[in-house]
């Protein structure tokens, strides 16, 4: 299984998520720290869910990076999170 399935896999999990984008970055990142020739190592993640409502920024952030720390300690260098509740938008 690719990182990206595993990481769609976790936070639909987690978060039964309305709307649920990952996007795999790598190419944008080659030559830099922590990016491998095989890519997989920075991605995107665009969800919105319920789970969120009447959440902080920073306590949606902290919610999607517990939900993927396996990811980040091992395979993910970079994860950029725009995470929300349907409300948001």
């Amino acid at each position: 299984m690719s990182v990206a399935e595993t990481i769609r896999e976790k936070l639909t999990a987690a978060f039964a998520p309305l709307k649920l984008e990952v996007v795999d970055q790598s190419h944008l990142h080659a030559g830099h720290a922590g990016a491998r020739p095989e890519g997989e190592t920075h991605f995107r993640v665009r969800i919105i869910s319920e789970a969120f409502a009447g959440l902080s920024r920073v306590e949606t952030q902290r919610a999607v990076n517990k939900a993927l720390a396996d990811e980040l300690a091992g395979p993910v260098h970079a994860l950029a999170i725009d995470a929300r509740a349907p409300e948001e938008g």
